[in-house]
């Protein structure tokens, strides 16, 4: 049963209940001295050629699979802008064929016609080709195509194309597409 025992200033006295001596207990505090001093030397010291060699290897073997993966999704998200405005397109063209018994032969007739809208930083950025729409059995056929230019993001001269017929996307930002903007 322990009890506190407080001297003249209240300061508690603690009885030894360890078994190390006074010499001892320096020792130890000597060795991890020695230890530290070990420690802060090698680190003052810096590393070695090789050591660096490897972590700019290992930062070598990362950099090439990450910057193909990294430009490969900013292509996709630079080409979703387009598939959303050529969706968009279609489905206006539709409208318009619909009304009039035939596709448009440029975007801007339907925007003179009130059919739809662009804002003007989508105009900015990709110029669309929808002259190759056509009715094919009353349904909608034929190809579409968004060209960027100099203010999109990922340079001008890029092709995203959409085969209305077979409901597929080419072109730039397309899985397994190499398009460097001259179509497929």
């Amino acid at each position: 049963q322990a009890t506190d025992v407080f001297d003249d200033d209240g300061v508690p006295i603690v009885e030894e209940t360890t078994d190390f001596t006074v010499d001892e207990i320096f020792y130890k505090l000597n060795k991890t001295g020695e230890c530290m001093k070990q420690f802060k030397q090698k680190i003052q010291e810096g590393f070695t050629l090789v050591e660096i060699l490897i972590v700019v290897v290992i930062i070598g073997i990362l950099a090439t699979v990450a910057i193909p993966t990294y430009f490969s999704y900013v292509e996709k998200a630079y080409a979703s802008d387009a598939k959303t405005q050529l969706k968009n397109i279609l489905m206006n063209a539709k409208l318009y064929a619909q009304q009039t018994g035939d596709f448009p032969d440029e975007v801007d007739q339907m925007i003179e016609d009130g059919y739809m809208t662009l804002s003007e930083s989508v105009k900015l950025k990709w110029e669309f080709d929808i002259s190759g729409l056509e009715l094919l059995n009353g349904e909608a056929g034929g190809e579409m195509k968004a060209t960027s230019l100099e203010d999109m993001g990922g340079g001008a001269g890029k092709e995203v194309t959409y085969d209305v017929t077979n409901g597929k996307w080419t072109g730039y930002g397309q899985s397994g597409s190499t398009d460097d903007g001259g179509g497929e």
